[in-house]
């Protein structure tokens, strides 16, 4: 018995449609903007991290950008305060990304 014939069972009234739902992406745009984004190397409790600060936009929008950055570069991070914390010094790959994504970036600290 395959797993049709199970679902036949469960829902007798049911009837199966062969049409593949459409699904919507939405791409979000990022504001591009005059200022330039601020990268730069903290240590906190002897490990290092980088801060990148000062966008602009829309909150929701820095947080999609914080998630790229983190999957892109395969580290762990956050979102606090208006500002993405990732794990390690990795402000050259970073102001790389942003870079190529349109932004405006300054290296501070180091």
């Amino acid at each position: 018995m395959d797993i049709q014939d199970q679902l036949k069972k469960l829902f007798p009234n049911h009837e199966i449609s062969n049409e593949t739902e459409a699904i919507e992406e939405k791409t979000h745009e990022l504001l591009v903007q005059k200022e330039p984004m601020i990268c730069k190397f903290e240590k906190r409790k002897g490990k290092p991290t980088t801060l990148i600060e000062g966008y602009e936009g829309e909150e929701e929008d820095f947080k999609i950008l914080a998630k790229e950055i983190k999957t892109k570069l395969s580290v762990g991070g956050s979102f606090k305060d208006g500002a993405i914390i990732i794990q390690g010094d990795y402000r050259d790959k970073i102001m790389k990304i942003l870079q190529d994504k349109g932004f405006k970036t300054k290296r501070v600290g180091g």
